[in-house]
């Protein structure tokens, strides 16, 4: 979820200007609670499932690090919104890892489960879940105090400015790795500021450097409360097009169809694509 104020977006025409205004006014009223209940409490928390959502993607990303190819020193997590799930299998992989969103709502909302502060939304069973798939014999306790440990920074960061972390960034640049989840088609008005957010983000990762990338297909809105938030709907091949023309290698892209059990009415999402995708060295 990183939102943007678009007034000093490099190549931006007039429309996509007033698009991005809306879309970052918008996003003033996003409820990161009632975010997390939509998408992370049952029945899309629900991962006793194998064919549930989460364990899609927890398994695409499980799977992905299990590789040992997506590992360093740091890692920057691209619009975090209030969510770790993401971070759960990369932090074995990294040292440093920052954490960023547009929203001081969702810093918020990720300090108090940094800290381990009363009231930090409960993500015990997803750790457990990825304990599991992992199969080292880790306690989702010890999950949970490493990638604590590993989290250095929690940033602002708005990627539709050519410097997504802004001028004199405290995360170590380039980065060895990204991970971005639900943020770039949810934060952009058009298939060219999507092009454009994901140009910027990639100035931040090195050459051969790896960018794991999941998000929503065919979705036009979701839910967060009182925000209803637009969403560019994009479609499994438009995604793999947008990668090669940042520079990268796709490696891997994969798409689940959200059942219909899964279809609550909290969006109008089809279905997800999780994509791996390598830098190339030169670009």
């Amino acid at each position: 979820m990183s939102g943007a104020d678009p007034s000093q977006a490099a190549g931006a025409g007039p429309d996509s200007d007033l698009g991005r205004m809306a879309v970052a006014s918008a996003y003033q009223r996003f409820e990161p609670r009632a975010y997390l209940h939509n998408n992370y409490a049952p029945p899309r928390g629900d991962l006793s499932s194998p064919d549930g959502v989460g364990p899609w993607k927890l398994r695409c990303l499980a799977q992905t690090f299990a590789t040992g190819e997506v590992t360093g020193h740091t890692l920057i997590d691209i619009g975090s919104g209030p969510t770790i799930y993401q971070l759960l299998s990369a932090c074995a992989h990294f040292e440093d890892i920052t954490m960023t969103d547009f929203l001081e709502v969702n810093r918020q909302e990720l300090g108090l489960w940094l800290r381990e502060e009363p009231g930090a939304f409960n993500w015990s069973v997803y750790s457990q879940h990825v304990c599991l798939i992992e199969g080292k014999g880790e306690s989702w306790q010890e999950k949970e105090c490493q990638l604590r440990a590993k989290v250095k920074r929690v940033l602002p960061i708005d990627v539709h400015q050519s410097q997504p972390l802004g001028a004199g960034s405290l995360a170590p640049l380039p980065a060895d790795a990204l991970v971005s989840t639900f943020c770039l088609e949810a934060v952009s008005p058009d298939l060219t500021s999507f092009q454009q957010a994901l140009d910027h983000i990639t100035t931040l990762l090195r050459p051969g450097g790896h960018l794991l990338l999941i998000g929503a297909l065919e979705e036009s809105w979701y839910l967060a409360g009182e925000a209803r938030l637009a969403v560019v709907p994009v479609h499994e091949e438009e995604v793999r097009e947008a990668l090669l023309r940042s520079g990268y290698e796709v490696r891997d892209l994969r798409t689940y169809v959200m059942p219909a059990h899964l279809r609550t009415g909290v969006d109008d999402v089809k279905g997800i694509f999780f994509a791996w995708a390598q830098k190339k060295v030169g670009v």
